[in-house]
């Protein structure tokens, strides 16, 4: 009975403690790890600019609840560097043949933060057969550029100007231009009816960099993340005044809560 425990043991910390390993999409090599078990899965999508390794602070309480993939997007960490300009339908072709590539046939859950939530709509809206659900962190969204220029149009003018051009000149991605400069962004009733969670940050800071962290861009940020959500009928949004940006760094038991209720409905619905 000992060696059986001891061997469960081995293999519960092996699947916990995947290495990251590197998969070959056609043109490219994206660096993912998978870690976790059960038949529920969860991709999770960075923010701009990060890797997979942007994910520690919840990675290993998620493998404890069902199977996680976390990857990292071309031109990030491991994975394939080049000096070229994605725009986001390429990173929602590179998610979709990695996913293939994996072999992964059922829908899976996104959790995604930041820009990658553009990615995760896009994706959700063109492959509606592969998500069964969506938990994003303090999203981009297209309403953005309408909330800074209520504020203050002149300023906006000129943060807007910087940000289209911010990491053009690394190559990274275009990401930055394609998503300030208001290109049309997949929303309601494209996504089918899928529980969706938005959890967002209000909280009011000192001295707000740009305009979208001033008090009345939380304010209105945080009053569209709530519309936007309620609008699915399975949609709910929660506003913390206790995160920054990187909700999953700030309040890691949060998301890991609201990760936890999410599989509780999907769960009632079997």
């Amino acid at each position: 009975m000992k060696k059986i425990v001891s061997l469960l043991f081995i293999f519960v910390a092996f699947i916990s403690n995947a290495e990251v390993k590197t998969v070959n999409i056609g043109e490219f090599d994206l660096a993912y790890e998978i870690s976790g078990q059960g038949e529920h899965i969860v991709l999770l999508e960075a923010g701009m600019g990060q890797s997979l390794s942007t994910w520690d602070p919840i990675y290993k309480d998620l493998s404890k609840l069902v199977t996680v993939i976390r990857y990292s997007r071309v031109g990030l960490g491991r994975s394939t560097q080049l000096r070229r300009q994605f725009p986001v339908e390429s990173s929602v072709q590179h998610l979709n043949k990695l996913l293939n590539t994996l072999n992964i046939e059922s829908p899976v859950i996104l959790l995604s933060h930041s820009f990658g939530g553009i990615i995760s709509r896009k994706f959700a809206a063109t492959y509606p057969e592969k998500v069964k659900a969506m938990l994003l962190l303090d999203p981009t969204s297209e309403h953005d550029l309408n909330i800074m220029r209520k504020i203050d149009l002149a300023q906006a003018i000129k943060e807007i100007s910087i940000m289209k051009t911010m990491w053009i000149e690394n190559g990274l991605d275009n990401s930055y231009l394609e998503s300030w400069s208001k290109r049309p962004m997949p929303n309601y009733p494209e996504i089918k009816d899928i529980p969706v969670v938005v959890i967002a940050t209000v909280r009011k800071l000192s001295n707000p960099p740009m305009l979208l962290l001033t008090d009345k861009g939380r304010k209105l940020m945080g009053e569209w993340h709530k519309a936007w959500a309620e609008q699915f009928p399975q949609g709910r949004a929660i506003l913390t005044k206790n995160s920054g940006h990187n909700i999953h760094y700030d309040e890691p038991k949060l998301v890991i809560n609201e990760f936890t209720q999410l599989l509780n409905v999907l769960n009632e619905k079997r």
